[in-house]
């Protein structure tokens, strides 16, 4: 049951604490016999508690109540509201005290008050219909999908209000988001187990030397496919997630344990034909991240490509343009499967090109600035695809996120120069720092993840690695390090993400 924690003292600058109640086996104490009351039988049904309906005898009952009496879901206690109903119809295990209760009957009546007075000397979480004064809980405007629930609240500005942006947030969810947050909440559990599984027959024997490194080999091979899990879970567009299915979880399984190359599925191409049709790769960028700076060819790509291969940071809203009938792959990069991620990808790609097909490599930015789009041309085309490779441009980050947090990158009198570097180089060492110059704008790429390491290296002069370099060439870098200007602490700075995005 989703609720929020009020209190009677409730300032207009705070907000509740949300929180997801487990209600099963619960007892609800419900007061008044009006279709609200019904309602509030129904919900807590639905998180796994027993309703006690509180009404004399002779009070007239919502016919969604009787039929829950007569069927004997809801218990009905035919008198008036007495003290001792809150210490008498609880649970045993917890002293007979009722685990909440739900006041239907308005606020204008002394017996409201008393109620809600009681119940919060005795911390008995109480609510009580358009009396956010006089609750410690309110029920969420809840969308229910399975497992999947989403709640929202005005906390007591407007119930009418909440629903409508319930509403509005359930219509935009793709169909079936329900199911596939089962299944991907299976795998999840699934690979658990198997962990379970494998660390219970571990032998405490130091002489099982042989098992043991097949073990450590085996859990290195599940935490990536926790890690795999995980990303796709934060990164994949949410029509994608819900388009999950039996067969995709267990290709999922069957896949990483053995860490093969699932670039052999119907939408990856086969081999060679004896008479290979011509195909083609388009390696585009797609912007600092929302549709309406994409390129007309990189469109016209997106429209046209009979495969997609996308990285994982190309946003939910571009590949929403991509055509129900074409199949797309989202990388499956997480530290330290990066490489391999890579390398399917690319494989994937030279499948489908050889096997005649039109196949778009979409990536974030532009395609030649961080990333990778350089290594990729030279990649394919020492593969014999020569002139069948197309580099469509994209708006990079690097000047578009400037822009768009007002700061111009060259002006008059102030910077007429900008140096674009990246925050994390090779396998994830820190680059060499750039030296500090007034009139220049520096752009630093995928840093954001280690600024603290990075102002370290900005602002002071830092030992370097001697396993980076030949001995000669890492004390020519320690000199040049020692002659670098420093930056100043006060220089300005911004942090700017994900600035293109509606979110």
């Amino acid at each position: 049951m989703a609720t929020t924690a009020t209190s009677a003292a409730h300032s207009s600058s705070s907000n509740s604490m949300l929180a997801g109640l487990v209600c099963t086996g619960n007892i609800h104490l419900v007061i008044g016999t009006n279709p609200l009351a019904a309602s509030r039988c129904t919900q807590a049904l639905a998180a796994g508690a027993q309703p006690v309906l509180i009404a004399p005898q002779t009070a007239e009952l919502h016919y969604g109540l009787q039929s829950k009496i007569d069927d004997g879901s809801v218990k009905w206690q035919q008198k008036a509201f007495e003290d001792d109903d809150l210490f008498t119809l609880g649970r045993a295990e917890v002293g007979n005290v009722v685990d909440a209760v739900f006041v239907t009957s308005g606020p204008r009546e002394d017996l409201t008050a008393h109620i809600s007075q009681l119940c919060r000397r005795n911390r008995i979480p109480v609510n009580v219909v358009d009396a956010p004064h006089l609750c410690t809980f309110a029920l969420l405007s809840v969308h229910t999908d399975g497992p999947l629930q989403v709640g929202v609240t005005t906390n007591g500005r407007g119930c009418k209000l909440a629903s409508r942006i319930r509403r509005e947030i359930a219509s935009s969810l793709p169909q079936g988001l329900g199911q596939a947050c089962a299944r991907l909440g299976d795998v999840r559990r699934r690979i658990q187990e198997d962990d379970c599984l494998a660390l219970g027959d571990l032998d405490d024997s130091l002489d099982q030397g042989a098992l043991f490194n097949k073990l450590v080999a085996e859990e290195d091979v599940r935490n990536r496919r926790m890690r795999w899990l995980s990303q796709a879970c934060e990164y994949w567009p949410l029509k994608k997630l819900a388009s999950v299915g039996d067969e995709d979880i267990d290709r999922l399984l069957a896949t990483y344990p053995g860490l093969g190359n699932d670039t052999g599925r119907k939408d990856g191409g086969g081999g060679e034909a004896d008479e290979p049709k011509v195909g083609k790769l388009i390696l585009a960028g797609s912007g600092p991240g929302h549709p309406s700076l994409l390129t007309r060819s990189t469109l016209h790509a997106i429209h046209h490509a009979d495969l997609i291969l996308a990285d994982k940071l190309v946003p939910a809203p571009v590949l929403d343009l991509v055509p129900r009938r074409t199949p797309v792959h989202i990388a499956r990069k997480f530290p330290g499967n990066a490489d391999r991620a890579q390398e399917e990808l690319l494989e994937a790609a030279l499948a489908g090109v050889r096997a005649g097909k039109t196949v778009l490599r979409l990536k974030q930015g532009d395609p030649f600035v961080y990333g990778r789009g350089g290594e990729e041309v030279d990649w394919f085309r020492g593969r014999g695809l020569g002139d069948r490779v197309r580099v469509l441009p994209g708006v990079t980050s690097a000047l578009s996120a400037p822009l768009f947090a007002g700061v111009p990158v060259t002006q008059r009198d102030v910077a007429d120069q900008v140096l674009i570097c990246t925050g994390t180089g090779k396998k994830g060492k820190a680059p060499t720092p750039p030296e500090y110059v007034a009139s220049r704008t520096v752009v630093f790429l995928m840093a954001l993840h280690r600024i603290d390491g990075l102002v370290r290296e900005l602002t002071t002069h830092m030992a370097p690695d001697p396993d980076a370099e030949p001995p000669c060439a890492s004390t020519r870098a320690a000199e040049a390090n020692e002659a670098r200007p420093l930056w100043p602490p006060t220089t300005p700075c911004a942090v700017v993400e994900r600035a293109s995005c509606p979110d």
